[in-house]
C-alpha cells in the first residue's frame, strides 16, 4: 500500500477522493457564496452535520463524533 498520494494520482487514496467528491456534490455545488465571510458559514455547517449528525456506514450508521464520545465502532464487515 502506498504511504502517500502521488502528485496527479488521486487514486492513491480513495479516502479522500470519495470526500472530496462527497464535498463538492452536497456542499460545493449546492450553495452559492456571497462572501469569504458566508463561505465560512456554509462549510462549517456541512463539516459540522457530516461529523456529528449525519450517519456513516463504515461506522455501524453512526455518526463520528460518536467515537469521540467512546462509543465504540463496529468491526470491519
Amino acid at each position: 500500500m502506498l504511504d502517500f498520494s502521488r502528485p496527479g494520482k488521486p487514486t492513491d487514496n480513495g479516502f479522500i477522493e470519495s470526500f472530496n467528491g462527497k464535498l463538492r456534490a452536497e456542499c460545493l455545488n449546492t450553495h452559492w457564496f456571497m462572501s469569504l465571510d458566508d463561505a465560512r458559514a456554509k462549510m462549517e455547517a456541512w463539516r459540522r452535520d457530516y461529523n456529528e449528525v449525519r450517519p456513516h456506514s463504515a461506522i455501524g450508521n453512526k455518526p463520528p463524533i460518536s467515537l469521540m464520545n467512546g462509543s465504540p465502532a463496529p468491526p470491519p464487515a
